[in-house]
């Protein structure tokens, strides 16, 4: 769960994946997860069922028994892909075993095998058996080696960038697929303006920052002039190459469908999408890589040493480059460093990183939460300080189906606005007026939409008025904890006529203080993360771990015995996971296995909102309670 941020990243310059599977555990939560990733972007799964020794010599099943666990793998993979895949490719890319698109096998071992290798090698799933019985398993890697079963599934089912870029296209992309750059990435034109979307950034010791990504138009050379959408820079490219294995082969150009490294992009990141200069104006940027979960919990990191702080600060820079699922940041108030990720592994495996280099000590975990409403408040007044401007402002919170439609990239702050307006008046029932006129949507699912009418000198301080949007959501009023899932409507707004007076420093101010007012007068409450969890166990463990759950305020939401094995599907949420692992150890004697995905943010009870609150207020140097409303509303 830990590394999800990893396989989004990799899916988007690819075009088809291997899923791999435990032939015991079957299909997971992270199997789930996985999949549903690739068919978002529309890369073609092939399925490695994996450790079929230990289904012979841990759990002693006999070929029949062993036949009818993979047949349920196979079947449970294929209703993943029923379910989550576009109509139009769900059936054509359901896996089917007798026509090479499964491939079973030991990685432990080295050896595995498709339907159709077998069949030509006249061997049935008695002599694997056999071969396990007898102790003579090395001899499979000779007679079924392991790469020529997944070599051959990859040559025959998974499409060449030819057949793949036409569909992916217009899904990956947001601008017009019959348009010139659309033509040009759908037909792989090698000879077309270059379009590369970048999924990968590393910083290397000698090398300085190493640019990944897909060439989906184009050709990229050494000396080429490119440059950065969302970074809004150009660059000269350094250097260009490609990756064998884990080697950079150094190569002059690279063109249309490969996967190209590049030196010299200084601030580019993951998801960024790079363009040769002459269409710069007229390019659209790729779809925003969406993550599947979110970092969730944060440690405090401090070098041992005092001297050795500027290398630790460079060093966590560096790895929130690298990896944009950790999140590096300082507390200005108490002078913290901190360090945010996906799940405690995560942390300890960054941490691991930086103590190769500096000396370090880590507080213990604390998880990450959410500021949200659950009423509507406002209309808000706010001056300007100066008090020459005026704006009103109300804050609702967002209904589920619009914060879906977001994080599923139906819709996105850089849509065709009148594509935008049609799926909210559609599918969220808004009024077509605030349909049209929704002003940003950010990383944290808050919408900004302008309802106000005939207001002078508007257009010129919108941008203003963003910012002072997202300054207002990085970190609410009730613990400093970023806002989420809230829509805030700009109803009025009075401006004065000279441009001296309205500049950033009057407008943004007075945008913050408006949204926290009417956040304030909203019911605000805290979101805190919850997982979905999935445990195999022997069954007569199942009330044990059901009173795991219970005792750590979470619930079961399914038990399904799999042969020898019950699966226990449930959720609990983040804060309660410390120690789990020992817990689940000893009271299980080491039976249990499981895995952990984010699945959503839920209101935290009220009975427990008030003390986390003030156990974050504390933490943070903070007034024990949070403002009032009123700190943040002007009267006229």
């Amino acid at each position: 769960m830990d590394f999800t941020g990893n396989v989004t990243r990799a899916l988007r310059a690819i075009d088809g994946a291997l899923v791999v599977v435990d032939a015991v555990e079957e299909v997971m939560v992270q199997t789930e997860t996985v999949t549903r990733q690739a068919l978002q972007e529309r890369v073609k799964p092939v399925l490695f069922i994996n450790k079929i020794d230990r289904l012979i010599r841990e759990l002693k099943l006999d070929a029949p028994a062993v036949q009818e666990k993979l047949n349920r793998i196979i079947r449970d993979f294929n209703g993943l892909i029923s379910m989550y895949g576009e109509k139009e490719f769900k059936d054509r890319w359901k896996v089917n075993p007798a026509e090479g698109a499964v491939a079973f096998g030991s990685a432990l071992h080295g050896w595995g095998f498709t339907i159709p290798q077998m069949q030509e090698k006249g061997l049935k799933f008695s002599d694997i058996v056999a071969y396990y019985n007898d102790n003579c398993f090395d001899e499979l890697k000779q007679i079924l080696p392991a790469h020529a079963a997944v070599l051959d599934m990859f040559v025959q089912h998974l499409p060449n960038p030819l057949q793949a870029q036409p569909y992916r296209i217009p899904k990956i992309w947001l601008g017009d697929p019959e348009s010139e750059i659309g033509r040009a990435m759908r037909e792989c034109d090698d000879d077309a303006p270059t379009v590369i979307c970048l999924n990968k950034v590393v910083v290397d010791p000698h090398a300085g920052i190493v640019s990944t990504g897909r060439v989906f138009s184009g050709t990229i050379s050494e000396g080429d002039n490119v440059y950065l959408l969302t970074g809004k820079r150009g660059y000269r490219v350094q250097q260009t190459s490609i990756y064998m294995g884990a080697r950079r082969e150094i190569v002059r150009s690279i063109p249309a469908g490969n996967i190209a490294a590049m030196l010299g992009l200084d601030v580019a990141r993951a998801g960024e999408t790079v363009v040769s200069e002459n269409i710069k104006e007229q390019m659209v940027p790729f779809e925003k890589i969406k993550y599947v979960s979110e970092p969730v919990i944060t440690i405090a990191v401090e070098p041992k040493h005092p001297k050795d702080l500027p290398k630790l600060i460079d060093l966590m820079q560096k790895l929130s480059i690298q990896d944009p699922n950790l999140v590096a940041t300082i507390n200005q108030e108490t002078g913290e460093y901190l360090l945010s990720g996906m799940g405690e592994l995560h942390l300890e495996i960054s941490v691991k990183d930086i103590q190769s280099m500096v000396e370090v000590t880590t507080s213990q975990p604390i998880v990450v939460y959410r500021e949200t409403v659950t009423g509507t408040g406002g209309p808000v007044l706010s001056k300007s300080p100066n008090k020459h401007s005026r704006v009103w402002i109300t804050v609702e919170p967002l209904n589920e189906e619009i914060i879906k439609l977001i994080l599923d990239g139906e819709i996105s702050e850089y849509q065709d606005a009148a594509a935008r307006a049609r799926i909210l008046r559609e599918r969220a029932g808004w009024d077509a007026k605030d349909a049209r006129n929704v002003w940003a949507i950010d990383e944290h699912v808050n919408v900004v939409v302008d309802q106000t009418k005939g207001v002078q000198y508007l257009r010129e301080v919108r941008d203003t008025m963003i910012a002072g949007a997202k300054w207002a959501t990085e970190a609410g009023p009730l613990a400093e904890e970023p806002i989420r899932g809230i829509r805030i409507n700009v109803v009025d707004c009075q401006l004065h006529e000279d441009p001296i007076h309205r500049g950033p420093a009057q407008i943004m101010p007075m945008t913050r203080r408006a949204i926290w007012g009417a956040f304030l007068s909203a019911e605000p409450t805290l979101l805190e993360p919850i997982y979905k969890i999935q445990i195999s166990v022997p069954p007569e463990y199942i009330g044990t771990v059901s009173g795991i759950l219970s005792q750590r305020r979470g619930r079961v939401i399914d038990v399904q015995q799999k042969g020898p094995l019950a699966f226990i599907t449930g959720e609990i949420p983040v804060r309660e996971t410390f120690g789990l692992a020992s817990d689940m150890r000893s009271k299980t004697s080491g039976r249990a296995f499981w895995q952990t995905q984010f699945t959503r943010w839920e209101a935290l009870p009220k009975s427990l909102a008030q003390e986390v609150i003030a156990e974050i207020r504390k933490r943070k140097g903070l007034k024990p309670e949070p403002p009032e409303a009123s700190e943040y509303i002007d009267t006229l």
